[in-house]
């Protein structure tokens, strides 16, 4: 594993990277409240198939914060930055993998330019209102139809430790599996100055994901790109359904329902590891 940080419009990004540079190239890009920290198990399993690289997003993990009043913390410029960063780092033909906010990212990645993306690897990231558990209900009945302190002081029990630590033990039936270093460190760098500003931007602008939903389905539908699923089936945030979903715009998927939660990597990285090293063998090497 090597762990490095390259420039990118101004912004240190920094990120994990494995596997022979010659070998076929796979993007992973992370959820919330976590990193390229959540991939840490998945990359070297994979690494003897693949060249795989895992960003850190603006605002998280070891990139660069820059200050929310002077920069956009929005999807569609952490999407804009990551692909400049992928053009830096020269990934421009790859597998994407999406989980939870690296759908946003991803989907808008896979739209602008769809002959960079070989093949789609979805985990735990939703692309359809049916997908949306309770734990959404402040944010798209009260947030995104008014941005006041009263409600973002309600928002931010998602950034309080107990609640990140219930993110990544939710729904994993091993919690003794799950090393505490995920929310530990989380917590850690979300009491960072201008973190609270920072996420509480991301929540507001995630309203804008679901006006996008109806295209990238369609553009799914039409495309169809060879796309394996992992779905953990007791996800906090994302229902079965879904998942589910996918395949309706993706008959042709392979679907894998997980008996795990939102980080399925923590419990279940060996499975999605061999799954997708025989699907990318069989449907696109």
């Amino acid at each position: 594993m090597k762990f490095n940080t390259v420039s990118v419009e101004g912004l240190d990004i920094f990120y994990r990277e494995n596997g022979d540079p010659r070998a076929p190239k796979l993007v992973l890009l992370h959820g919330f409240p976590s990193s390229s920290h959540q991939y840490r198990n998945l990359i070297p399993a994979l690494a003897g198939r693949f060249h795989v690289i895992a960003p850190d997003y603006p605002g998280f993990g070891n990139s660069a914060a820059p200050d929310p009043r002077a920069f956009a913390y929005t999807f569609d410029h952490l999407a804009e930055i990551t692909q400049a960063f992928l053009t830096k780092v020269g990934f421009t033909r790859f597998g994407l993998y999406v989980q939870d906010y690296g759908g946003p990212v991803g989907f808008r990645i896979l739209t602008a330019r769809p002959e960079s993306v070989e093949w789609l690897i979805v985990q735990n990231s939703n692309a359809y209102e049916v997908g949306f558990t309770a734990a959404w209900d402040g944010l798209r009945n009260a947030y995104w139809k008014g941005r006041t302190p009263e409600v973002e002081t309600q928002l931010e029990a998602f950034l309080a430790p107990p609640t990140i630590r219930q993110i990544y033990l939710h729904g994993h039936k091993r919690p003794e599996l799950i090393s505490p270093d995920n929310w530990n460190m989380d917590a850690a760098l979300l009491a960072r100055p201008d973190q609270r500003q920072i996420q509480l931007d991301l929540f507001y602008d995630y309203r804008t994901n679901v006006g996008h939903y109806a295209a990238w389905q369609e553009f799914l539908k039409k495309r169809q790109p060879k796309t394996i699923i992992f779905w953990g089936q007791d996800d906090i945030f994302f229902t079965r359904e879904g998942g589910e979903a996918y395949l309706r715009d993706l008959p042709r998927a392979e679907m894998h329902r997980l008996d795990s939660g939102h980080f399925a990597t923590e419990d279940h990285a060996p499975e999605i590891a061999e799954k997708m090293i025989a699907f990318h063998a069989r449907e696109v090497s």
